[in-house]
């Protein structure tokens, strides 16, 4: 097996995780914010027993406390026991801003086109256009959730594309921690008697945010298209997104899921529909060729 530097070949100063176990500290990293903040946040009736937030203020906390928590927790690790550079788990490179501004964008366009191709199925009925317009309260809402998203999302990259893909490709190689990466992302997003097309479609969103991760050498595009993503399909479109509901006006189509779970997603919103598997199946196969071609390209005659 081959392992590799995928971000920064930075050498660290400190301990580095076994590869195998790796995966299981970050099941750990994961779950200590979050019971404690669970706790506090149940305290001060802003969440409940099962660790869903109530009402928006909720999801607000949900969001910041919950995942400033966590990435504090990570960058603790990285930074006092592994001792490495920030770099190294994928922070690295210029115009940093620009490339997670690009991949906000991207993650509303490629959204979008999730939702627009389940509407064309027949999964979807609009039920009015941008009803959340004519409300400065759910403006302002709606922009204090794209915030929310974004420190969201971003925490997340950094803990599953950033740290844990790098510890697991550097002490085994890239297929197996891009593998590794899919089954931990896919299991701290599993609920009970969830659909398994839902499953599927966390396994497939880990393996596509890897596959951008490896092309770029970065986390700061996929950082935006992750908070694009989850942010426009929580707002854009009153639908759920990973099972959470914004209770919020729609700013683009309020929508209304009309047919099987199997193409509308079901409770867990869209990412629960086949279209948006075979979305993923297609990005991925869309920056596997990219790479390979961009490989092949630098290769000398």
């Amino acid at each position: 097996m081959k392992s590799i530097a995928i971000y920064s070949p930075e050498p660290a100063k400190g301990w580095l995780p076994w590869g195998a176990f790796a995966p299981f500290l970050c099941v750990l990293l994961v779950a200590v914010p979050a019971v404690l903040v669970g706790l506090v946040l149940e305290h001060f009736q802003l969440e409940d027993a099962k660790g869903d937030p109530l009402g928006l203020s909720g999801l607000f906390a949900l969001l910041i406390f919950h995942f400033v928590a966590l990435g504090l927790v990570v960058f603790a690790w990285v930074l006092l026991v592994e001792r490495r550079p920030l770099a190294t788990i994928g922070l690295a490179g210029p115009r940093k801003a620009r490339k997670f501004l690009l991949g906000l964008w991207i993650g509303m366009a490629t959204v979008s086109s999730v939702v627009v191709a389940i509407w064309a199925a027949g999964g979807l009925e609009a039920e009015g256009i941008g009803p959340a317009l004519s409300s400065p309260g759910a403006l302002l809402s709606i922009g204090l959730l794209l915030i929310c998203f974004a420190v969201q999302s971003s925490v997340e990259e950094i803990v599953f594309r950033g740290w844990l893909l790098s510890a697991v490709a550097g002490k085994f190689n890239v297929p197996i921690a891009v593998g590794l990466n899919a089954i931990v992302f896919a299991f701290l997003h599993y609920s009970p008697h969830q659909p398994v097309l839902v499953i599927v479609s966390s396994l497939l969103f880990a393996v596509f945010a890897c596959c951008w991760a490896l092309k770029t050498r970065n986390i700061w595009g996929v950082m935006g298209w992750h908070a694009g993503w989850n942010w426009l399909l929580a707002t854009g479109f009153e639908l759920p997104v990973t099972g959470l509901d914004a209770k919020q006006p729609a700013l683009l189509v309020k929508l209304i899921a009309h047919g099987p779970d199997y193409l509308t997603g079901g409770a867990q919103g869209p990412e629960g529909s086949f279209l948006c598997s075979v979305f993923f199946v297609g990005g991925i196969a869309f920056l596997l060729w990219r790479t390979r071609r961009n490989r092949e390209a630098s290769e000398p005659a």
